[in-house]
Formats: structure tokens, C-alpha cells, sequence
């Protein structure tokens, strides 16, 4: 989702100090960052297991399943 922002920039002493925008623009900024850690934190995640042995997710279930 492409987000266009519609901001309302607020200066003070002739250079640009705050952004006002609307809460909507405001909520698809935060999903989008949110989304991004998720990424990063996914990412690292992947790497961290580069080279370990894997397990079949029927296997994780069961093991779940079981306690």
C-alpha cells in the first residue's frame, strides 16, 4: 500500500519544525514501520540459523501437540 502523506508542516523561526498529519496517514506509518521491524527482525532471525540443522514442521507439530 503506497501511502501519500498530506502533511501540514509547522515552522518556527522560518525553518520547518513539526509535521501534523492526518491520523489515518498517521496509523499506515506505523503499520508500515512495524511491518519493517518485523522484516528486519525476521531477517535476523534467518541468519542467526544459517547453518543449523532443520526440522520438519509436522514433526514441530507433533511435538507441540504432545507437551
Amino acid at each position: 500500500m503506497l501511502c501519500r502523506a498530506n502533511p501540514q508542516i509547522i515552522e518556527k523561526v522560518g525553518k520547518k519544525e513539526f509535521v501534523v498529519l492526518p491520523y489515518e496517514e498517521y496509523q499506515a506509518i506505523e503499520e508500515r514501520m512495524e511491518d519493517y521491524m518485523d522484516l528486519i527482525d525476521l531477517r535476523e532471525a534467518k541468519a542467526e540459523g544459517q547453518g543449523q540443522p532443520s526440522v520438519p514442521l509436522d514433526d514441530v507439530i507433533k511435538e507441540l501437540k504432545n507437551g
